[in-house]
């Protein structure tokens, strides 16, 4: 579990504040004439891509891929940024954290992509499609993933069902939660559970406001956690009993035997994303639409959900996952999707804040 833990989320977060990873060696897979490169989170996830998802598309379309570990998502937008004024492409196709994407588009980092030639891109979510202002398609949803309401289930005989635990009198100096305004999420959690929603982020003022709400749990909190391992086996010895952390690895160590459940609160789970993008110094505009085309397949998806962990992208209907295996990735439940767009205008302002107001 650890492993998993340490290789895969700690590149698959929003990006803001992670760790660098190294780049690793390009791994190639042989086809006959035309290649694409391809950035995806490393370690794990890399590895899941390599064994499981690249081979296939290969053999389906005679395209070799040259999957790249790829840092987390700002450092390798500050890579692409600078190869692109250069002319040049590390990477074709990259992951892109939702935080990121946003700053690429800002500098027109990204190739519009044709939805007319990535068809199976009706099968999406359409949350997942990004647009440039114009309505250009800067974007299309790769994998996603639930931050779910954790407990240690020798401590918490029943689930809690709604987010508004973390605020509850009885769970003080209980709580693991994470430590940064960009990966929490915990300001959109706020807003959901106690103003109704996003809408309620819209202005500094409001901000604010949600602001000295979260702060109120902060005598509920153990662990501000950037060390996932840490909190994952202080949930599990029962030293932190309850917090937020990944449904899947979650449920993963549920599954090895481990006192821990993973609940969609009744308000959402929180949902993340990745998203491919083409950056604009690529000349393999024909075989990145292929390959972005490719996984949109709902049968990719389905593949995706049960070897890598994440949650489908396509509509839920469109696949073939049964209720339990749907179920160990996602929930029917509305997500509470991140205001990615604040946290990409106001970052430094918020930032302060959280300093300020939650953390410091």
């Amino acid at each position: 579990m650890t492993k998993l833990t340490m290789n895969r989320r700690t590149v698959l977060g929003v990006g803001i504040g992670a760790g660098v990873a190294m780049l690793a060696m390009p791994h190639v897979l042989r086809a006959q004439d035309k290649s694409l490169k391809v950035g995806v989170y490393g370690g794990y996830f890399k590895n899941s891509f390599d064994k499981n998802i690249f081979p296939e598309f290969t053999k389906a379309t005679g395209i070799a891929v040259e999957s790249m570990a790829e840092p987390t998502g700002e450092a390798w937008l500050v890579q692409m940024q600078q190869a692109a004024q250069a002319g040049q492409a590390p990477a074709d196709v990259s992951m892109m954290s939702q935080v990121a994407m946003r700053k690429g588009q800002a500098t027109e980092l990204w190739a519009p992509l044709d939805i007319a030639k990535i068809k199976n891109s009706s099968n999406l979510l359409e949350r997942f499609i990004n647009k440039y202002p114009d309505g250009r398609v800067a974007g299309i949803g790769a994998v996603s993933w639930f931050i779910t309401l954790v407990t240690n289930t020798d401590v918490y005989k029943e689930a809690p069902t709604s987010w508004t635990a973390l605020w509850d009198p009885a769970n003080a100096d209980k709580l693991g939660l994470l430590a940064l305004v960009s990966n929490s999420f915990l300001l959109d959690v706020t807003a959901k559970t106690y103003f109704g929603g996003a809408q309620a982020l819209d202005t500094e003022e409001n901000i604010l406001k949600v602001f000295a709400k979260l702060a109120e749990l902060k005598p509920n909190v153990r662990l501000w956690y950037r060390d996932e391992a840490q909190f994952e086996q202080a949930l599990k010895s029962g030293e932190i009993p309850m917090g937020q952390y990944y449904h899947d690895v979650t449920g993963l160590a549920a599954a090895d035997g481990q006192p821990v459940r993973s609940t969609f609160p009744k308000e959402g789970g929180i949902q993340d994303a990745g998203s491919w993008a083409l950056s604009k110094a690529s000349k393999k505009t024909e075989e990145a639409h292929i390959f972005i085309d490719y996984m949109c397949q709902p049968s990719v998806q389905a593949v995706l959900s049960r070897k890598v962990g994440t949650s489908p992208t396509v509509k839920r209907e469109t696949t073939d996952l049964n209720e339990k295996e749907f179920a160990a990735v996602s929930s029917d439940i509305e997500p509470i999707i991140p205001h990615y767009d604040m946290y990409t205008s106001k970052a430094d302002w918020l930032n302060e804040k959280w300093t300020e107001m939650i953390a410091g």
